[in-house]
């Protein structure tokens, strides 16, 4: 999303008198952010523990979550809520990084090119099978030397039988199994 659209979104939220639509979604963000965090990811797997490495589990575990919401009509539109709050969180990253106001823009921009990117290899790596989804997780993830994709596959193919069995109610609630 370019900048002064951002600005526009947030001064329409500000004097808006509905309430913000991406408030549902919080919950789901930040159990997204959770499970991205969970040291079996880093320990078991390999994913480098680093700025990199945290942010491609961000964005796999994050295209996961897109990925269940865009097989289901009802929430397919709210995908783009749920960008937001990437989009909220990897900017106040670059900023605290020392990103200057004329690059953030940019730099996002590149991130929601690469996220978008991640979900298609992970899209057609579920639909392929673990072969093809272990070859994404060795494109996607940043290892440390002996790190395993195949089991990062795993993973992932577990993650996403759990958003499957997940249902709207309780995935908007962050109440992923």
């Amino acid at each position: 999303m370019a900048q002064s659209a951002q600005v526009m979104s947030l001064i329409t939220r500000l004097f808006s008198s509905r309430p913000d639509p991406r408030l549902a979604l919080r919950p789901l963000w930040h159990r997204t952010i959770e499970i991205a965090r969970e040291p079996e990811w880093y320990r078991d797997c390999g994913v480098a523990d680093t700025i990199e490495g945290r942010f491609d589990m961000v964005a796999a575990v994050l295209s996961l979550v897109m990925l269940r919401m865009e097989d289901d009509p009802e929430l397919a539109p709210r995908t783009s809520l749920l960008a937001e709050f990437f989009v909220e969180d990897m900017d106040g990253q670059l900023r605290q990084a020392g990103i200057g106001d004329l690059f953030v823009g940019k730099h996002i921009g590149k991130l929601m090119s690469t996220l978008g990117g991640r979900i298609g290899a992970y899209r057609q790596g579920l639909r392929e099978g673990h072969e093809e989804l272990a070859a994404a997780a060795q494109r996607n993830l940043t290892l440390i030397e002996g790190g395993d994709p195949g089991l990062a596959a795993v993973r992932l193919e577990e993650l996403h039988k759990r958003l499957a069995s997940t249902d709207n109610a309780a995935l908007l609630a962050g109440e992923i199994a």
